[in-house]
């Protein structure tokens, strides 16, 4: 066997104990998204209090008013999370058992739609309350990342997600399916631990950047440019990931082993590539588009 690390004894709970005959649990996964929205709404406090931070110097929402943005945020999450892993990764299996759609204690959620369930509940939020949609936007777009590297530590934890095999020596033997069917390979098979990758560049370096660009460099009296900069900067991170991650089995078989969604004369881009694209695209959009108006 290639040198490599072996997987830390985690478990994927917390705590859990049982009451009135059932199993209750408290899972890292589940710890890592009430704590990511607690720092979110605590980020944007602190920004909305800075009035100086704002053109104008006048912030956009009130600290009330993200009390209020933040149940329709969970909301957009939750629903936009689900549907979008069910109808980019698994249309056909879940077509054949749409029940099993509400079932979201067994796993399943993708971030490009959690993404746009965000995007529509801010959009009929800021609409009912006569917001900018801009300046809620880059609010926010800069207090997102410690939750992604809260979201991806825990997917470490849970040993899923995981990257393609490699040989370089901090290689991971996940628990599990991810140990076997590495080619070539007869003992425990080694992965990239992607959730690190993701962790370290979507959610530490990332928030480090617009943290800095917001305190430091002015960046929120630039509608716009705090969100252009966080799409851009997620989109491009998780398209490199994706190069280490390893795909959803369902794109994966004896033809197409790199697990691609679109390929084309021997070149292809997996799902999450294809879905960052358009992220890049807009990101770019908005980050330009400021520029140009603070020129």
């Amino acid at each position: 066997m290639q040198a490599a690390l072996r997987f830390p004894d985690l478990s994927p709970e917390l705590l859990s104990f049982t009451l009135f005959g059932m199993e209750f649990a408290l899972r890292w996964y589940a710890l890592a998204y009430i704590a990511g929205i607690l720092i979110a709404w605590q980020l944007a406090l602190r920004a909305v209090r800075r009035a100086t931070l704002w053109p104008g110097d006048a912030a956009p929402m009130t600290p009330q008013q993200i009390e209020e943005l933040l149940t329709w945020i969970i909301l957009g999450v939750i629903l936009g999370g689900r549907l979008g892993f069910v109808l980019f990764y698994q249309p056909a299996y879940y077509l054949r058992h749409p029940a099993e759609i509400v079932m979201v204690w067994q796993g399943g959620m993708a971030f490009h739609g959690g993404l746009l369930g965000v995007i529509v509940a801010s959009w009929l939020f800021t609409a009912r309350h006569g917001i900018s949609r801009l300046g809620a936007a880059d609010l926010i777009a800069h207090t997102v990342p410690p939750g992604l590297l809260l979201g991806r530590l825990a997917n470490f934890v849970n040993a899923e997600l995981w990257g393609r095999p490699t040989d370089l020596p901090w290689g991971v033997v996940f628990p599990g399916p991810a140990a076997q069917n590495c080619p070539g390979v007869e003992d425990a098979c080694a992965r990239h631990p992607s959730q690190l990758y993701e962790a370290g560049m979507e959610g530490l370096l990332l928030g480090a950047l617009l943290l800095w660009l917001v305190y430091r460099r002015g960046a929120l009296k630039r509608p716009g440019l705090t969100l252009g900069i966080f799409l851009a900067g997620y989109g491009l991170a998780r398209f490199i990931v994706e190069f280490a991650r390893q795909p959803d089995a369902q794109f994966v078989s004896p033809g197409n082993p790199l697990g691609l969604a679109l390929q084309v004369q021997g070149w292809g881009l997996t799902m999450g590539q294809i879905l960052s694209l358009p992220m890049i695209a807009l990101g770019l959009f908005f980050a330009l588009r400021a520029r140009r108006g603070s020129a």
